[in-house]
C-alpha cells in the first residue's frame, strides 16, 4: 500500500522541481511531455537541441503544431526523464552508481549522443561508468543490480557484460587477497543480485580459475540469504512456511533453488554436508524437479562418511518436526554410498562382503543411531525401518548393540505388533553379535520374540562352557558353527514343546473318557481297550523327546499347569 503513495509523491516533487526551473526561463512553454502519470511543461527548442529522438517526433508529425509528446516507454520512467530534461536545460544534477545505468539507457532512448551534440548525456554517463562506478566491486554490483529493470537495452549497450567482467575479476582478487574484514565480505555483496546475474558472476569467476571452495563460499552465502526461511530457519516457527505450495512465493523459491543447484561446482567435497542436507530438505519441501533432488542425493552419498545424526534428521523431518518426509531420499543416499564402497572393493580385488572400511563403520554407526531416533514415530512402517537397516552390510557392524537399541525403541513405540511382526523387526540384527551386556538385557526383554531371547540365553551358555572370549568377530568360523547348532537346537526345543502339549491334551482326553466309563456300566471293556490304546500312544510320544535323560532335557522348561490350552501355538507336527 505504501508503494503507490511513494511513487505519487516522487512524481509530484519531480514536476514541482521541473516547473521551477522551467518557469525561471521567463519563456512560455510550448510542449507537454507525458511520462506515465507525470506531465512536464517544457520548451521544444531546448529539447531538440540535445535529443534527436524528440526532434524527429516533432519534424515527422503531420500536425502543424505539436503540443503534446508521450514518452512513457523511456527507461527509468519519469525520474530519468526529469534528469535528461535538466541536462537539456543545463541544470546541474547528480549522477550516482544507482542511476547511471538508467541515465545511460535513457540517453540512448532519446538519442542524446555526441553525434547530435558535443559532450552529450550519453558520453557523460559513459565517463562516469568508466571512471567511478566500475572501479570497485561494490560499484559494479550496484550498477548491475540497477540493470534488472533495464533489459534488454542495458544488455544491448554492453553495460551488463562490463559489470559482470569487472565484478568477477575483483571477486577473485578479494577471495585470494582480502582487502578488509571479514575476509568473505564480498560474498555478502553478491547477495543483492537476481539469480540470473549471480549466475553470470559465478560463471565469470570459474572462467578466471576461481577455486571450488571460493565458488562454494559465494553460493552458500547467497542461498542462505535468498532462502533464509527455508535453509537457515530450522525451528519451523516461521509463519511464511504456511504458504500454499502453488503460491507465487513458493514457485519463485522453487525456481531459485533449482537454479542454485545447477551452479554447484563439480567437486563433491566443496560443500559441507549439513548445507547439502538442508538444500535437499528444501527441495523435498518445495517439490523441486527430480533432477535437482537426484543431484543433491549424489553429492551427499559421495561424502556420507562425514554425515551426523542431526544432518540425517534435518533431511528426514518436516519443518514443524512433527512428521516424517518420504524416507526414499535417505534410502537412496545410503544405497549410493554402499554402491560406491562396493565399486572400490571390486577395484581392489576384494570381496565386498568382507570389506569393513573405516568410512563404512562410521556410516553404519550413524545409521543405527538414526534408526533409534526415528523409531519412535508411529507412522514408520516395518518395511521402511528394515529397508534402511539392511542397507548396511553385516560386516560393517562390529557389534549390533546400536541396532538392538533401535529395534527395542521401535518395539516399545509400537506395542500392538504381533509375534510375526516383532520377528520381522528383529530379523535385521544378529543376536550372536550382541555384547554380553546387550545379551543380558535381551534375555530379560519381554518385548522381544521368544526366539531372540533363546538365542541370547543359549549363546551365553555355550560361551561359558567353551570359555571363549566375548568378542565373536575374532573367530568367525566358530561363530557360524555356533549359529547353525543354535538354530537346530531351538528348532528341536520348539518341536518338543509342541509334542508335550499334544501329550498333555491326550492325557486330559483320556481322563474324561475314564470318568465317562466309570459312570456308565456295561462298557468297561471298551473303555479299557481305549485306555490301553492311548496309553501306548502316550508312551510312544514320550520317546520322541530328543533331550530325554540328557544334558539338554527340556521336560522342565514349561510347567504343565502354566500352559495355555485355549490358544495353542502354531504347530509343525500334530496328532489327531
Amino acid at each position: 500500500m505504501a508503494t503507490p503513495l511513494k511513487n505519487t509523491n516522487r512524481l509530484s516533487l519531480a514536476m514541482e522541481r521541473t516547473g521551477q526551473w522551467v518557469f525561471s526561463q521567463e519563456i512560455p512553454t510550448d510542449v507537454i511531455v507525458e511520462v506515465g502519470e507525470a506531465n512536464f511543461n517544457l520548451h521544444k527548442f531546448m529539447l531538440v537541441a540535445k535529443s534527436n529522438y524528440i526532434r524527429k517526433l516533432i519534424l515527422d508529425t503531420k500536425e502543424s503544431d505539436v503540443s503534446r509528446i508521450n514518452l512513457s516507454d523511456i527507461p527509468g520512467g519519469p525520474e530519468m526523464f526529469e534528469k535528461a530534461a535538466k541536462f537539456c536545460y543545463g541544470v546541474n544534477f547528480e549522477i550516482t552508481v544507482h542511476n547511471v545505468a538508467a541515465l545511460r539507457c535513457a540517453a540512448e532512448y532519446l538519442q542524446m549522443t555526441d553525434k547530435y551534440c558535443d559532450n552529450n548525456l550519453a558520453s557523460r554517463t559513459e565517463d562516469f561508468l568508466a571512471q567511478v562506478a566500475l572501479t570497485s566491486l561494490s560499484g559494479a554490483l550496484v550498477v548491475l543490480k540497477s540493470c534488472e529493470n533495464l533489459l534488454p537495452l542495458a544488455h544491448d549497450l554492453n553495460i551488463i557484460q562490463r559489470c559482470v567482467d569487472i565484478a568477477g575479476a575483483k571477486a577473485c582478487v578479494e577471495a585470494n587477497f582480502p582487502s578488509r574484514s571479514p575476509p568473505n565480505w564480498w560474498t555478502e555483496e553478491l547477495t543483492i543480485l537476481d539469480v540470473a546475474f549471480f549466475e553470470r558472476i559465478i560463471v565469470a569467476m570459474k572462467a578466471r580459475g576461481a577455486k571450488a571452495l571460493t565458488i562454494a563460499s559465494a553460493i552458500i552465502t547467497y542461498t542462505e540469504r535468498s532462502l533464509r526461511d527455508l535453509v537457515r530457519d530450522h525451528s519451523g516457527n516461521n509463519t511464511r512456511l504456511m504458504e500454499p505450495e502453488d503460491s507465487d512465493m513458493r514457485m519463485h523459491q522453487r525456481e531459485l533453488l533449482e537454479s542454485i543447484v545447477t551452479l554447484l561446482p563439480a567437486e563433491k567435497a566443496a560443500f559441507p554436508i549439513n548445507f547439502l542436507c538442508c538444500l535437499l530438505r528444501t527441495a523435498i519441501f518445495l517439490r523441486a524437479a527430480s533432477s535437482c533432488k537426484n543431484e543433491l542425493e549424489k553429492r551427499i552419498s559421495a561424502i556420507l562418511e562425514h554425515v551426523t545424526v542431526d544432518d540425517l534428521l534435518v533431511l528426514s523431518f518436516t519443518y514443524d518436526g512433527e512428521r516424517l518426509f518420504d524416507l526414499e531420499s535417505v534410502r537412496r543416499i545410503i544405497s549410493g554410498f554402499m554402491e560406491k564402497e562396493k565399486s572400490v572393493a571390486v577395484f581392489k580385488g576384494g570381496d565386498f562382503g568382507d570389506v569393513c572400511t573405516t568410512a563404512m563403520q562410521r556410516v553404519a554407526k550413524t545409521v543405527d543411531a538414526y534408526l533409534g531416533e526415528i523409531a519412535t514415530f508411529g507412522d514408520l512402517s516395518i518395511s521402511k525401518f528394515n529397508g534402511i537397516a539392511i542397507l548396511v552390510p553385516k560386516g560393517a557392524r562390529k557389534a549390533d548393540d546400536d541396532l538392538y537399541r533401535a529395534v527395542d525403541i521401535y518395539l516399545k513405540a509400537h506395542p500392538h505388533l504381533d509375534e510375526i511382526e516383532r520377528e520381522k523387526v528383529c530379523s535385521v540384527m544378529d543376536p550372536l553379535k550382541l555384547s554380553h551386556e546387550a545379551r543380558v538385557h535381551a534375555s530379560q526383554n519381554k518385548r522381544l520374540p521368544v526366539q531372540i531371547v533363546l538365542h541370547a540365553l543359549y549363546f551365553d551358555q555355550l560361551k561359558l562352557r567353551s570359555g571363549a572370549a566375548d568378542d565373536t568377530n575374532n573367530n568367525m568360523p566358530e561363530a557360524m558353527a555356533t549359529r547353525n547348532q543354535l538354530q537346530a537346537d531351538v528348532s528341536l526345543v520348539k518341536e518338543n514343546e509342541v509334542l508335550r502339549t499334544e501329550l498333555l491334551k491326550m492325557k486330559m482326553y483320556i481322563a474324561d473318557i475314564q470318568k465317562t466309563t466309570t459312570s456308565t456300566q456295561g462298557t468297561s471293556k471298551g473303555g479299557l481297550k481305549k485306555t490301553t490304546f492311548f496309553s501306548s500312544v502316550s508312551k510312544t510320544l514320550g520317546k520322541f523327546n530328543p533331550f530325554k535323560h540328557g544334558s539338554k532335557d527340556t521336560s522342565n522348561i514349561v510347567d504343565d499347569a502354566a500352559l495355555d490350552l485355549t490358544k495353542p501355538r502354531r504347530r509343525r507336527f500334530s496328532i489327531s
